[in-house]
């Protein structure tokens, strides 16, 4: 570790460090990490600070050392969005008001009769093939699906007082 303040570097950090943060800051737009990265061109200075302070101009050393530090930030974060990016997973998109009305139309049926429908009309399965999945004879399938149908049915008919209403208002 270097000394304390060995050869003035004291009154270098003084007079250069809010000169090249400001710089820094300019650049990259983060008051807070071009604060960061400038101490840390310092450190690099101050831990080579007999070869440094023997240049012409030891800030421009120091200011060339956190451009290239913020640079390799600037990278790094570039690198971090693009995964980020391909990590993002697909937003589905919202229901649509005759899906969820299936749903809940759906929801009110027994269990056996909801999962014939399913398998038949969502997953193209035959009767056959349903009562092959669910252990029971073809006909109480069809049983099952008929029963489901006339219950979907009686589910999305209007009541007959609403058709009444609306003709009267049309009338």
């Amino acid at each position: 570790m270097p000394p304390l303040d060995p050869g003035g570097f004291a009154e270098f950090y003084q007079a250069n460090f809010n000169r090249i943060a400001t710089q820094i800051y300019a650049y990259i737009g983060d008051h807070a990490e071009a604060q960061d990265l400038t101490q840390e061109a310092f450190y690099r200075a101050l831990d080579r600070w007999k070869v440094v302070r023997q240049f012409h101009d030891p800030g421009a050393w120091v200011r060339r050392v956190a451009w290239n530090l913020a640079t390799s930030r600037l990278r790094r974060v570039k690198v971090a969005l693009r995964y980020l990016a391909r990590q993002r997973e697909e937003v589905a998109e919202a229901p649509t008001p005759d899906r969820v009305a299936l749903v809940q139309a759906l929801a009110t049926l027994p269990v056996r009769h909801r999962r014939a429908i399913v398998l038949h009309y969502l997953a193209h399965l035959s009767t056959a093939e349903i009562a092959a999945h669910e252990d029971v004879a073809e006909g109480t399938v069809r049983s099952w699906l008929t029963r489901g149908r006339a219950q979907l049915a009686a589910y999305f008919q209007e009541p007959k007082g609403v058709e009444l209403s609306v003709q009267a208002v049309n009338g």
